[in-house]
């Protein structure tokens, strides 16, 4: 709740640690309710545009890859940096087509989710479409091992058995599974 007469945590000014064209990483001097101080770290990002489809047989295109940085597999949706001063709605529309092979049909807002309040801006904005023509390869095929049209109804358990791991996806499946399928 917004304004419900807790005191706030301030941000007073941050230095720069790393910085490259993807990330900022900062040090914000921060003072507490209490008025103490306290370093936190501040991870600046991008925003970020995801792409769904969910077509005439309530199957959604997810892509299967490899995160090395988990070292997890999992179904994601395709997702990427929008570029600067980018529309969200067509970036997440390139994505798809580059990651998939498939271009979307009009790309509606589903959701918008910060993952990480706490420490990260990464604000991600989920479009999605209900429609979409297959035009060829994908042109970054490279960047999963597989593109499927899965059942919506699977959704629920493919969570529950880990093989959706990211956040984006998960909320988004689940939402588009309950508006889908209710």
């Amino acid at each position: 709740m917004r304004g419900s007469g807790v005191s706030v945590w301030r941000n007073l000014g941050e230095r720069t640690v790393y910085e490259n064209r993807w990330v900022s990483v900062n040090m914000a001097d921060v003072e507490l309710p209490d008025g103490r101080h306290l370093d936190h770290t501040v991870i600046r990002l991008r925003p970020v545009a995801v792409a769904t489809v969910v077509n005439q047989a309530n199957e959604v295109m997810l892509l299967w890859r490899h995160r090395f940085i988990t070292d997890s597999w999992g179904w994601e949706l395709p997702s990427g940096g929008t570029g600067e001063g980018e529309d969200p709605a067509i970036a997440a529309a390139r994505e798809f087509e580059e990651e998939t092979g498939w271009r979307p049909g009009p790309m509606r807002l589903l959701l918008a989710l910060d993952p990480m309040p706490g420490i990260s801006t990464s604000h991600h904005r989920v479009y999605w479409s209900d429609t979409a023509h297959h035009i060829g390869h994908p042109e970054d095929a490279f960047e999963s091992a597989r593109r499927e049209w899965v059942p919506l109804e699977r959704v629920p358990d493919l969570i529950a058995q880990g093989e959706v791991r990211s956040a984006n996806a998960v909320a988004a499946l689940l939402l588009l599974q309950h508006l889908r399928l209710r």
